[in-house]
C-alpha cells in the first residue's frame, strides 16, 4: 500500500496511520452522494457491460431488474461501480466482494458438514477500497427494507447497526493474531432471520436438490429435464466439451479433494440460468454419481466476465483468469470455503468451478421487516469486517472507523441517497422497456 512503512509492525502505529486517513477522506463526507456531470445513461452502461452475453437470454435479465429497485439494484454493479469512482476514497485496500448486498450473504456447508453463514457471491471481486462494499451493502439494506415495507428511519437504523458492527468487529480483529482471525467464525445467528437462513440450508440436501433439478428418464435413471430458457439439457458434444473442461479443473483443487472427485461418474450435463447480474453468462450444471444414485454430486461451471470494477480501477493487479480470480477471492475472504471450489477454461473462455446447491440458501427481503432488518444488518456487518480484516488491515481500517457513530451515520445519509438514485434508475430501465429500446422477459 502506498505511504506504509515496509516494517511497518506496531499495532498503535497502524491504528495512527488508519486515523490520518480521515484527513483525506473525512469520515462525515462518506455520506455525500448525488449524481454528477456527464452520468453515462444506465441503460447505454447496462449494455455495454452486458457485451459478450448470450444476446437471447437479456430480456430475462432486463426483466429481473425491472421486477423492483433492489431488483434493479442486483443487476446494476456496472453502475455502482462508475459511480463509486467519481467519489474520494481513503486510499486503504482490501479484497472487495464487489457486490454486496443482503442476498450475496448466505449460508452453505463448510468442508466437515456443518452450516455457516458468510458472504457466498464472488463473481466481482477483486482489491479495492473496503469502503465501496460497505457503501453497497448499505445501500442494499435500504432497499430490501423498502421492498419488504419499512420505513426509511428503519432503513437508517439498520445502516447504523451495520456500521456499528462493522467498527466493533474490526477493533476485536486488531488485537487478534494473524493465526486466530483466519479461523475466526462468525457465530451471531442464535436467532432471528439468519438463523431461518440456516434452517433453510439445512434442508437443502443433494437429495433435495436431486428431487428439484432432475427427473426421472430411462431406466430409472435421472437426468436434467428440459425447461427452456431456465434449464437446457445439452445435446451430447456441448456436453463432452464441458465434461472434459473438468480435466483441467481438476488440477485446481487439493490432492484430497481430487480423490473424491475421482470417486464419481459424470452423467449429464445442462445450461442454466442464474441470479440477476449473472443473466446472459454461460453456466453449465453438471449432474455425477458417485456409490449409487442415492449419492449426487452436483457441480456449476459459470463464465467469470472481468470485475465491472476492473475498467475503473485500472491499475490494481488480480489474476487474468477470471474463474482464478473468483476462486482466489473467496478463499482469502471467507473463512471456509466450498471443498470444490476451483477454475478451468472452455472455448477461450473462463469458467470457476463449485458446487451447486449443497445446503445453499440466502435470505428473502420480504424476511426483513421490522426488527429482523436490524438484526440481520448486525451480522452482516461483522461478516463483511471478517472477510476486510482478513485481506488487509484490521488495525488500519479501525483507526479510520473509529469507536463514535459519526461513520454510522454518515453511510447511513449516502445509503437512503443512493437507494433514492437507485430507484430513479429504475424508472429509467422501466420506461426503456415500455418504449421498446429494450425487450423485457417478466416473471421467469
Amino acid at each position: 500500500m502506498k505511504g506504509i512503512p515496509a516494517r511497518f509492525d506496531p499495532v498503535k502505529e497502524r491504528l495512527a496511520f488508519g486515523k490520518s486517513r480521515r484527513r483525506a477522506l473525512p469520515r462525515s463526507d462518506q455520506g455525500k452522494w448525488k449524481t454528477w456531470d456527464g452520468r453515462p445513461d444506465i441503460l447505454a452502461t447496462l449494455l455495454k457491460a452486458s457485451r459478450g452475453r448470450l444476446p437471447e437470454l437479456l430480456p430475462i435479465k432486463w426483466g429481473r431488474m425491472a421486477a423492483s429497485p433492489f431488483g434493479f439494484f442486483r443487476g446494476a454493479v456496472p453502475v455502482m461501480a462508475l459511480d463509486l469512482a467519481r467519489s474520494p476514497v481513503t486510499g486503504v485496500h482490501v479484497q472487495m466482494c464487489g457486490d454486496a448486498h443482503v442476498r450475496n450473504l448466505g449460508a452453505f456447508a463448510a468442508p466437515d458438514g456443518h452450516l455457516v453463514f458468510d458472504i457466498n457471491d464472488f463473481d466481482e471481486t477483486m482489491p479495492g477500497p473496503w469502503e465501496w462494499d460497505v457503501k453497497r451493502l448499505a445501500a442494499s439494506l435500504v432497499l430490501a427494507g423498502r421492498e419488504a415495507g419499512d420505513g426509511d428511519p428503519l432503513c437508517i437504523e439498520a445502516v447504523g447497526e451495520l456500521v456499528s458492527s462493522y467498527r466493533e468487529a474490526l477493533k476485536e480483529f486488531a488485537a487478534m493474531s494473524a493465526l486466530d482471525l483466519a479461523l475466526f467464525p462468525i457465530r451471531r445467528y442464535r436467532r432471528g432471520p439468519v438463523m431461518r437462513v440456516l434452517e433453510k440450508a439445512e434442508r437443502a440436501t443433494p437429495l433435495h436438490s436431486l428431487e428439484k433439478l432432475t427427473v426421472l428418464a430411462r431406466g430409472g435413471l435421472r437426468r436434467f429435464p428440459n425447461r427452456p430458457p431456465l434449464l437446457q439439457p445439452l445435446e451430447p458434444g456441448r456436453a463432452r466439451r464441458v465434461m472434459g473442461s473438468l480435466k483441467a479443473y481438476r488440477d485446481t483443487v487439493s490432492d484430497d479433494r481430487q480423490l473424491v472427485l475421482d470417486a464419481y461418474h459424470l452423467v449429464d450435463v445442462a445450461f442454466k440460468v442464474v441470479g440477476t447480474g449473472s443473466v446472459g453468462t454461460r453456466d453449465y450444471a453438471v449432474l455425477a454419481f458417485g456409490n449409487g444414485v442415492d449419492h449426487p454430486l452436483f457441480l456449476q461451471v459459470k463464465e467469470e466476465l472481468p470485475s465491472s470494477y476492473a475498467a475503473v480501477l485500472p491499475h490494481v493487479v488480480c489474476p487474468s483468469h477470471g474463474g482464478r480470480r473468483v476462486a482466489q477471492g473467496q478463499h482469502r475472504m471467507q473463512t471456509v470455503s466450498d471443498p470444490f471450489l476451483g477454475w478451468t477454461t472452455l472455448a477461450g473462455r473462463h469458467y470457476l468451478v463449485r458446487q451447486l446447491a449443497d445446503h445453499k440458501a440466502l435470505i428473502d427481503p420480504q424476511e426483513l421487516s421490522g426488527l429482523a432488518l436490524k438484526e440481520y444488518a448486525r451480522v452482516c456487518g461483522e461478516v463483511l469486517a471478517k472477510a476486510h480484516a482478513r485481506t488487509g488491515d484490521a488495525a488500519i481500517l479501525y483507526g479510520y472507523c473509529g469507536d463514535t457513530n459519526r461513520l454510522d451515520r454518515a453511510m447511513g445519509r449516502f445509503a437512503i441517497a443512493y437507494a433514492d438514485q437507485t430507484e430513479s434508475d429504475h424508472a429509467a430501465l422501466l420506461n426503456a422497456i415500455k418504449t421498446g429500446k429494450i425487450r423485457a422477459r417478466r416473471g421467469i
